[in-house]
């Protein structure tokens, strides 16, 4: 895959995260491994790369009582504190700023319609969903039809070889912060990529341009642990792994 070129993330995000985890690698070279000087805030270092499409900006810019999502589309600036997770947000929008910028949009001519209100809505649900816990898979049919199933057997042991012809990346900044610390139960919710991901670019085109409002009305994820994903994490190698239906559970 084509990645951005190197970003070096506040020292106390540095030291939290190893960047060799597999889920990590289209975000590694983007975020580099050296920590910046002590002081730097998340927002600076993010502002360093002159790559996204937003600027980010301390989180007490957000004037009271104005929608986060509105105010990124009103001012192209990105409320950001020195955390995890809105520095995994901010990796997003260098990774995937077109994308990030489409969510954006969705957002605002939904509260543009309906305004700011106790209950989002199924499609402002499913935009924060996907912002917050979305992956995109590309996988031969017979992995789809096992996991639109839930048979997590047949999609991780019997069918374990045609995982080498499957592609998973990462997008949700939620999820990527969880899996700093990674734990079995953690799930993501895939949506189905089309193209061949043979680059980060062409992907975040791709799905920026499939984003509908309609359609992600209609909820359109399916869960994945994603430690059972083959070469993720060691202890899947064992069949039994898969065998927790706390974690892998069967289609209700």
């Amino acid at each position: 895959m084509n990645l951005q070129p190197a970003l070096r993330p506040q020292p106390t995000a540095a030291a939290a995260i190893d960047w060799q985890r597999p889920w990590l690698l289209p975000y590694a070279a983007c975020a580099g491994l050296a920590p910046l000087a002590t002081g730097c805030t998340t927002a600076d270092a993010l502002n360093a790369s002159g790559q996204a499409p937003v600027r980010f900006v301390a989180q007490s810019s957000l004037p009271e009582g104005q929608a986060y999502e509105q105010f990124i589309f009103e001012t192209r600036s990105v409320p950001t504190r020195d955390n995890l997770h809105d520095f995994f947000n901010g990796l997003c929008w260098l990774t995937f700023p077109q994308t990030k910028k489409k969510l954006n949009q969705l957002q605002a001519a939904q509260l543009a319609v309906a305004g700011v209100q106790k209950v989002r809505g199924p499609v402002r649900d499913a935009l924060t969903l996907f912002d917050e816990n979305a992956a995109f898979l590309r996988a031969p049919q017979p992995l789809w039809d096992a996991l639109l199933a839930r048979d997590w057997r047949r999609l991780f042991v019997d069918l374990r070889p045609l995982w080498a012809e499957a592609q998973l990346v990462l997008f949700g900044h939620a999820l990527l912060e969880k899996l700093v610390q990674p734990r079995k139960p953690i799930t993501a919710h895939i949506y189905q990529a089309q193209p061949a991901m043979d680059s980060i670019a062409g992907l975040d085109a791709w799905v920026a341009a499939d984003l509908r409002a309609e359609k992600l009305a209609g909820k359109p994820f399916v869960p994945l642990p994603v430690l059972g994903v083959p070469g993720w994490w060691p202890d899947n190698e064992n069949p039994c792994f898969y065998e927790d239906i706390r974690v892998f559970r069967p289609r209700a």
